[in-house]
């Protein structure tokens, strides 16, 4: 990775990118590169009743915390869930800007084949803002009708746990059986095993960009 300093990471909603490519990011951090996280929802409309509106935006920026990533390279903003096809057009124009600020050398983003409808607006508005970017879709098994694991980012146990840690941070989604210790393991012990290492997390060569 090392033709790569400037990182950016695109979550639909707030903890997508720590489903998809946390323990990465913790790599990246301990690597000295400059990562960036933008979450496109803090899901404030869709949280119960009882629940402060900020309560995501409050758990994604200790989220981030534990991986490293400074405050400032948070970016967030709160479009309606499961209503981006209806924003495509100011996502894309906020991503643009994104882009022009940043610049960024790579790009994480959904994949091409995740269901989730606001997740497939992220992939494709991100198609066009990062034309000219290295772009790789992260894996999340749950909303992938199929995923190609043709690009491997090989792990160290620490980088696996600093991803459980993030992930725990998001109380109010603790229901959610994918935020499961054992699954995150599991999953990063099949994909290391597929790259011939300990530990791994998989993802989808999007767009590919040799200097």
């Amino acid at each position: 990775m090392n033709l790569y300093n400037k990182i950016l990471v695109l979550a639909p909603h707030t903890d997508d990118g720590e489903l998809g490519c946390g323990s990465s990011i913790h790599k990246f951090v301990q690597e000295g590169k400059d990562v960036y996280y933008v979450a496109f929802s803090i899901c404030s409309k869709s949280l119960p009743p009882d629940v402060p509106g900020d309560t995501l935006a409050r758990e994604v920026q200790r989220a981030t915390s534990v991986l490293g990533i400074p405050k400032k390279n948070l970016i967030m903003y709160d479009f309606d869930v499961r209503d981006f096809p209806a924003q495509r057009q100011q996502i894309l124009e906020e991503m643009v800007k994104i882009n022009k600020d940043i610049k960024p050398d790579l790009v994480f983003q959904p994949s091409s084949n995740d269901l989730h409808q606001d997740h497939q607006v992220i992939y494709m508005e991100g198609l066009r803002a990062f034309k000219t970017t290295t772009i790789l879709g992260y894996e999340l098994p749950w909303n992938n009708l199929t995923f190609t694991t043709n690009a491997f980012i090989k792990l160290n146990e620490e980088n696996v746990y600093a991803k459980i840690s993030a992930l725990k941070e998001y109380k109010s989604q603790s229901h959610r059986h994918y935020l499961n210790d054992a699954f995150i393991k599991g999953l990063a012990q099949t994909r290391g095993t597929q790259a011939g290492v300990n530990w791994a997390e998989a993802f989808e060569v999007i767009r590919w960009i040799i200097n």
